[in-house]
């Protein structure tokens, strides 16, 4: 009996000494050693690529697999149609900037002179008339004409008098040019021409499809000779750069998880660690994607974390699962 409260004494001992010298951490593991773990995915980043005009397609210049570059042309659609619609509104900004310089400009002065010949000749007309109508008016009472041909006299000169008034009417139209709001009306018509110039020049390079980002095709829907509407889908494109993680932290651990944080990050293919720097956190909590749960997390909230990859590589495919570690999340060193 006393054997036995002896070891008893002993064991505990031990126990304590072990508690008060060693780093209770050090009993904790993994989970004690300030690391932090959290799982997510390799972000799927997808694009469908197709044209903002329609036509016939001409050339589909990828396949999939295929790499591209950013800018990199994927395929054309005939465009002669376009090119004809071009060419008439390049013709109608023409016109229009003719007619405005036209407005701007004035009346030429070979006008102007022809405008102030005819007042002169209205004039001489009109001093025609009032000689025959005073040559008229002395010899009605004499007899030597007629009331009616006095009256007729009377009349062209009335005539001549107008004519003389359209005259200077119009010379003075011809001197002053055109009224400014005929001159800003063919400044807007000169606008609207260019606007659809613009337009046109605009659906012509739309009928070449380019990448917006590198990337891999993944599918190609459409094959040359096919008729296809804007927005009709010709190509999916996966986006590979930048390459994103979509990882998770629970409530408790929050606080580690800032953004701006280094974080390192491996898969279940590849034993290469890879790095990342945390460039957005969730303001909104969701339950666990079953994707990345585990047994303990099926039922805990947790916060969306956005990964961005330093140093990705062709190993990192999209959809794919990893691990992440935030070292130091016990805020020593971090």
């Amino acid at each position: 009996m006393i054997r036995r409260i002896l070891i008893a004494l002993v064991l505990i001992a031990a126990a304590v000494f072990a508690f008060v010298t060693l780093d209770p951490l050090d009993l904790l593991g993994e989970e004690g050693d300030g690391t932090l773990t959290l799982y997510g995915n390799v972000d799927i980043r997808e694009v469908a690529l197709s044209f903002r005009v329609g036509g016939r397609l001409a050339e589909v210049l990828l396949d999939e697999g295929d790499t591209v570059a950013q800018g990199q042309a994927l395929a054309l659609l005939d465009d002669q149609p376009y090119r004809e619609e071009l060419a008439v509104a390049r013709a109608q900004v023409a016109r229009a900037r003719a007619q405005l310089d036209r407005l701007e400009a004035g009346f030429r002065p070979q006008e102007v002179r022809q405008a102030r010949a005819r007042v002169a000749e209205a004039e001489a007309s009109l001093e025609n008339a009032r000689r025959e109508l005073e040559r008229k008016a002395g010899l009605v009472d004499s007899g030597g004409t007629s009331r009616r041909e006095l009256e007729q006299a009377e009349a062209r000169h009335q005539e001549s008098a107008a004519r003389l008034a359209a005259a200077r009417e119009a010379l003075a139209l011809a001197e002053e040019g055109f009224r400014p709001e005929e001159i800003e009306s063919g400044r807007a018509e000169l606008a609207i021409a260019e606007a659809r110039l613009e337009q046109a020049e605009t659906a012509v390079a739309d009928t070449r499809l380019v990448a917006p980002s590198p990337g891999v095709i993944l599918t190609r829907v459409q094959e040359p000779g096919s008729m296809v509407s804007a927005g009709s889908p010709v190509y999916a494109l996966s986006l590979s750069d930048p390459v994103y993680l979509r990882a998770y932290v629970s409530e408790p651990d929050l606080g580690h998880a800032v953004p701006g944080r280094e974080v390192t990050f491996r898969t279940d293919s590849s034993e290469r660690v890879y790095r990342g720097q945390i460039g957005f956190v969730s303001p909104r909590a969701e339950f666990t994607p079953k994707s990345v749960e585990t047994p303990d997390l099926r039922t805990d909230l947790v916060y969306r974390l956005r990964i961005v990859v330093e140093d990705p590589d062709d190993a990192l495919r999209q959809g794919m699962p990893v691990t992440v570690t935030l070292a130091d999340a016990d805020g020593q060193g971090a």
